[in-house]
């Protein structure tokens, strides 16, 4: 029981360590684009 406690840990350390690289090294910049639109007003 307490290998399979141990190798929980380990993995949920590992798991943070990764997700915390990621969120550094990963491009997580949205893409950008110009965005034109026509708008029709109504002046009455």
């Amino acid at each position: 029981m307490g290998r399979i406690l141990k190798a929980l840990v380990v993995l949920a350390i590992l798991g943070f360590a990764g997700l915390t690289v990621f969120a550094y090294l990963g491009d997580l910049a949205p893409a950008q684009q110009e965005v034109t639109k026509p708008v029709v007003l109504d002046a009455n």
